[in-house]
C-alpha cells in the first residue's frame, strides 16, 4: 500500500509542539508557521505546520488531511490561516452545520476559489493512489467518460509513470471491468517507441489501474486547438511515426479502431506515440468481431465506413481511413465531415464526397492530398491496403516527390473515364453529321466573292 502522504510530516510525534484551548483565532500572521495553537486542549504553545495537520487528520475528513497538507505544502495559506479555519469547522461541527476546512479557507480568503479546484483535484488523485501499492499520485492528468489518468511514481523504479484508473461507479459492471483489461493486455503485446508502452494491470481494493508510460507532451488534438493546422511537413513527420505504429500493431494481428488526434502523443522531442488501445481488437478474434457486429465502436469524426455498418470483418485498412481522417483534420484545421449530430456525421462519412484537403488549403502540395483521399476512400478495396504500401506514398512526398501508389491509382482512374468519354463522343459524332456542309468550307463561295469584288472594282475605274 503506499504510503500516506502524510507519514513523513507526522511520523515523529514528538515533535508537536503543544495543544491548547482557546478560541481558535490564528496567531500573528507572517511568523513562519509559529503562534499559539489552540484547536484542541491541552497547553498553549507555538503552531507548527505538524501540529496543524496531526489535528486536521483527527477531526477533519481524508481529502481535508490533503488539502491543508497541500495548502502549506505549497505556500497559498500559513499554518495559522488552516489552523484558524480547522477552529471554525469545529464550531460549525458543535453548531449542527456542515462546513468543510476547503470551503473555509475559500470564505476567509485565505486561497481563492480557482486555487482550491486545482487542490481539490489534486486531493482526489491522492485520495485514489493511496488505494494503488508501490506508486505515488503526483497529480491529474485527464478524465474521460470510462477513466481518469493520473500522473505517478513508481516508487521501486523510481521513475514517472501514468496510471488509468477505471471509476468505481463501473466496477459493478463485467463489460466494462473486460474492456479494461483487454486494453492492458493489447498494449502489452506492443514494444515500439512510437506506442505508449504498458507496464502493469490490476485491481487494489476497489480500484481497477492500468499502469503505463508517462508522455511528457501535448496530444495532436491540443496542437489543432493552439494553431489550428500543422505544417504539411511537420504533420507528415507525425502520421509517419504514427503509420510505422500501426505496422508493428498490425504485424502483432492487432487493429487499434480509434486513432485520432487525441490518441496522438507528441513529446517535447517530437517524438509521436500511439495511445489507448482501449478498442483495440485481434484480428483474427472472430467471437468478438460476431458479438461487435452490426454495433459502431469508434469516434464519430475519424470512424471508417466499415466500423459504422459494423461488419464483420474489420481489418487494418479501418485504421489507415481513421489516420487519413486525421491527417485531413492537421492538415486543414478542419475535421473531413462535420454535422449537427454524431449520427449525421457518420451519414456523411458512408454517403458524402470527400473534399480534397487541398481545395481548403491550398498550400498543400497536390500529393499529399493525393494520399489522403486514397486513405479515405469509402470503398476498402480502393484504400491502402497495409501500411507497408502507405509508407512508400508518405515518404516520397515528404521527400516532395509524388506519391507511386495514390498518384497511379487517381491518374488511372482519370485516364479509363478519359477513355470511356472519347468512345462514347466519338459515336455521337459518327452518326450526327451535319446534313449540309458549312458555307465558309464551300470554295465556289470564295470564287463568286472574288469575281464580284472584281466587277466592282472595274466599274469603280471607269467612273
Amino acid at each position: 500500500m503506499t504510503q500516506d502522504p502524510r507519514q513523513p510530516d507526522l511520523a515523529d510525534t514528538s515533535r508537536l509542539r503543544a495543544q491548547a484551548n482557546g478560541n481558535g483565532a490564528p496567531g500573528a500572521s507572517g511568523m513562519g508557521g509559529t503562534g499559539n495553537f489552540s484547536v484542541g486542549s491541552g497547553s498553549t504553545g507555538p503552531v507548527t505546520s505538524e501540529a496543524v495537520l496531526q489535528e486536521v487528520a483527527k477531526q477533519g475528513t481524508n481529502v481535508d488531511s490533503i488539502v491543508g497538507r497541500l495548502v502549506i505544502d505549497q505556500g497559498l495559506a500559513t499554518a495559522e490561516e488552516v489552523q484558524h479555519c480547522l477552529a471554525l469547522a469545529k464550531q460549525a461541527s458543535e453548531d449542527k452545520n456542515q462546513a468543510s476546512l476547503a470551503d473555509l479557507l475559500v470564505s476567509n480568503e485565505y486561497v481563492t476559489r480557482r486555487q482550491m479546484t486545482r487542490l481539490r483535484e489534486m486531493a482526489q488523485a491522492e485520495r485514489s493512489g493511496q488505494k494503488i501499492p508501490g506508486y505515488k499520485i503526483l497529480g491529474k492528468l485527464g478524465a474521460g467518460a470510462m477513466a481518469t489518468v493520473f500522473k505517478a511514481k513508481q516508487l521501486s523504479l523510481d521513475r514517472m509513470v501514468a496510471i488509468k484508473v477505471l471509476p468505481r461507479k463501473f466496477t459493478s459492471n463485467p463489460q466494462f471491468i473486460e474492456r479494461f483489461y483487454a486494453e492492458g493486455r493489447a498494449a502489452a503485446q506492443l514494444n515500439h517507441p512510437n506506442i505508449v508502452q504498458a507496464y502493469d494491470v490490476g485491481k487494489a481494493g476497489d480500484y481497477h489501474y492500468f499502469v503505463m508510460e508517462f508522455v511528457d507532451g501535448t496530444t495532436v488534438y491540443d496542437e489543432i486547438v493552439k494553431q489550428r493546422r500543422f505544417g504539411e511537413t511537420d504533420a507528415l513527420d507525425i502520421i509517419i511515426q504514427v503509420t510505422e505504429a500501426l505496422q508493428h500493431a498490425h504485424g502483432k494481428g492487432l487493429i487499434h479502431r480509434d486513432v485520432k488526434p487525441k490518441n496522438i502523443m507528441i513529446t517535447k522531442n517530437g517524438v509521436a506515440k500511439l495511445a489507448d488501445m482501449g478498442l483495440a481488437r485481434a484480428i483474427s478474434d472472430k467471437e468478438a468481431a460476431e458479438a461487435e457486429q452490426g454495433k459502431a465502436f469508434g469516434t464519430p469524426y475519424y470512424i471508417s465506413p466499415e466500423q459504422i455498418r459494423g461488419e464483420l470483418n474489420i481489418g487494418p485498412q479501418a485504421d489507415i481511413y481513421s489516420l487519413g481522417a486525421t491527417l485531413y483534420h492537421m492538415l486543414t484545421g478542419n475535421v473531413p465531415f462535420d454535422a449537427k449530430n454524431p449520427s449525421a456525421v457518420m451519414h456523411k462519412h458512408l454517403k458524402s464526397d470527400l473534399v480534397p484537403p487541398d481545395h481548403v488549403n491550398p498550400k498543400l502540395s497536390a500529393g499529399v492530398s493525393e494520399v489522403v483521399e486514397m486513405m479515405m476512400q469509402k470503398d476498402q478495396r480502393r484504400r491502402y491496403q497495409n501500411t507497408a504500401d502507405l509508407l512508400t506514398d508518405l515518404n516520397a512526398v515528404r521527400a516532395r516527390k509524388t506519391p507511386p501508389m495514390a498518384h497511379k491509382d487517381i491518374a488511372g482512374l482519370d485516364l479509363t473515364t478519359l477513355a470511356q468519354a472519347e468512345a462514347k463522343a466519338e459515336g455521337e459524332i459518327a452518326v450526327q453529321a451535319p446534313k449540309s456542309p458549312p458555307i465558309l468550307s464551300n470554295w465556289l463561295f470564295w470564287v463568286l466573292v472574288a469575281s464580284v469584288m472584281a466587277n466592282i472594282a472595274l466599274l469603280l475605274s471607269r467612273v
